[in-house]
Formats: C-alpha cells, sequence, structure tokens
C-alpha cells in the first residue's frame, strides 16, 4: 500500500512560534523534512502536503512563504496553508497571495478557538471564495463539535471539506457511539471527506493499538467507504502516541482487508483528487 501523506506538519523553531507545543516533551526540538525522510524510508510514502502547523497567528502567513520553497522538493506536492476567514481585513489579499504559493486547500484550527467564530456570515462567506478557486477547506473539530461542522458545511454546499482525524473520536473516554452519530451526519453531506489520520493521539497513554482502534476505521469504512476517504500521518503531532512509522503499519494492518483498488483510493488516489495533485 502506497501513501500520499496529506498532513505532513514542520517544527520550525528559528523562523516561527509554536506556543500550542509548550509542556509536550514529544514535541521539543525541531522537526524537519530530513527527519521525515528518514522516518518514512522504505515505508511506502511516494508524496506529502505539507499541513499547517498551528503556528502563533502572528506567523501563519510567513509559514506559508518559507514551505512554498520546500514544495516540489523531496516529495512535496503541495501545501495546506492557514487562514482566517473569521476576519474581513486582508483575507481576499491573503488568498490572492497565497495563489502564488503552491497551496492546493486552506485550514483553520477550530477546536481551540471559541464555537461560535465558524458560525458567523463573515467566516462562511470568506470560506465560500476558497470554493469558489476550488479549493478544499480542512475541518479540525473534537467529536462533540460535529454538529457546528455540519452546519459549516450545510451553510457552504459549493465548499468541498476534508474532516480532520477522523473526526476526532474521544477514544480515551469511550466516545465510540456519540462520535459515530456525528460522523454519520457529516457523511450525509456528500461534499464531506474524511481523514484517516490523527486517532491514535485520542486514546488513553500507552493504549493505542490495531485492535482498539479497529472498530472504528471499521465503522468510517462502513459509513464514509474507501472512496470518500484520504490517509494522512499527522507527524510529528502523532509522536504523542505510537509515532509516525507504527501509524504507518497500523493504517495497513486497519485497511488489509479492502481491495487493492479500495487501498489505493484511501493511500493516494483520493488525495490526487481532492488537493489536485498531480501525477
Amino acid at each position: 500500500m502506497e501513501f500520499i501523506d496529506t498532513h505532513q506538519h514542520l517544527i520550525l523553531r528559528g523562523q516561527l512560534g509554536y506556543g500550542w507545543t509548550e509542556g509536550k516533551a514529544a514535541l521539543a526540538g525541531d522537526f524537519t523534512v530530513a527527519d521525515y525522510r528518514r522516518l518514512t524510508a522504505g515505508k511506502g510514502v511516494i508524496g506529502t502536503v505539507f499541513m499547517e502547523t498551528g503556528v502563533d497567528d502572528d506567523c501563519y502567513q510567513h509559514e506559508a512563504r518559507l514551505v512554498s520553497r520546500l514544495v516540489g522538493q523531496d516529495g512535496m506536492l503541495g501545501q495546506i496553508a492557514s487562514c482566517r476567514p473569521e476576519t474581513e481585513a486582508g483575507f481576499d489579499a491573503w488568498l490572492a497571495e497565497a495563489d502564488a504559493l503552491s497551496v492546493v486547500g486552506y485550514r483553520r484550527i477550530l477546536h481551540v478557538v471559541d464555537d461560535g467564530i465558524s458560525q458567523t456570515e463573515v467566516f462562511r462567506r470568506n470560506l465560500r471564495k476558497i470554493g469558489a478557486k476550488g479549493l478544499p477547506f480542512d475541518l479540525c473539530f473534537f467529536a462533540r463539535q460535529l454538529p457546528i461542522a455540519e452546519a459549516l458545511v450545510r451553510a457552504c454546499p459549493d465548499q468541498v471539506f476534508v474532516l480532520d482525524h477522523c473526526g476526532n473520536p474521544d477514544i480515551a473516554a469511550d466516545g465510540f457511539d456519540a462520535w459515530l452519530v456525528g460522523l454519520r451526519a457529516m457523511a450525509a453531506l456528500p461534499q464531506v471527506w474524511l481523514k484517516f489520520s490523527g486517532i491514535s493521539v485520542n486514546c488513553a497513554p500507552g493504549t493505542a493499538s490495531v485492535a482498539l482502534l479497529r472498530p472504528y476505521a471499521e465503522a468510517m469504512l462502513e459509513v464514509f467507504g474507501p472512496k470518500r476517504m484520504i490517509w494522512g500521518g499527522d507527524w510529528p503531532v502523532v509522536d504523542l502516541a505510537i509515532g509516525l512509522p507504527a501509524w504507518i503499519d497500523a493504517s495497513r494492518a486497519l485497511l488489509s482487508g479492502l481491495s487493492g483498488d479500495e487501498q489505493a483510493a484511501i493511500g493516494h488516489l483520493n488525495a490526487r483528487r481532492v488537493y489536485g495533485l498531480a501525477g
């Protein structure tokens, strides 16, 4: 099974601020493209898409400018840039500049801000501008917030969305049933794709395993199906749980019952379609 990693973060502390990593020993130091290459050597990763790394608010545009210089090297096919749709001032100018930065999608992390931000007309109007460009928007919500995500998607019917990290089920608290209700509601909206990523971090420390994750994977395959799922590594955040090589191995195990065509769809073909990647 081959993968395009649609959720490759980098941490470059000498150039950008990452306040959210404070106190997380596993995320101390830098995490570079060279580090990523070493970890994934021989693991079937055939390309990557950089995912904005939640840098401090005054750094997000600088991050995209820096990363644009890396696209085309070491298998990086494009980047998903951060944006601030809740702010009218400067939003159009940022979209215009980002046209030249190899941007294949956008994200605003929404599980760490006020729930009302995505409910405003300014936010939704700006999101529709992304849709008008034919680019997807990655959604990052906790499972308990999926009704908010659903409302946002319904307000932007012409926007393609990718629901990050499997919809963030609270596995540590046995939140399967509540998560599945929200996941079914999201799957009923045809412009939503599901990213098979980040789920091991939601397990209680030291408990992530193929056996624990299998019911969640089976539910995702039932609800969204291989035709609407995209793979992501979420490195280095995945180091808070099992690490990237182990997540690649777990992904293969969890998806091993699928046909070769279905595995290829999740592994890389759907990513090419949704993010408009060459090849």
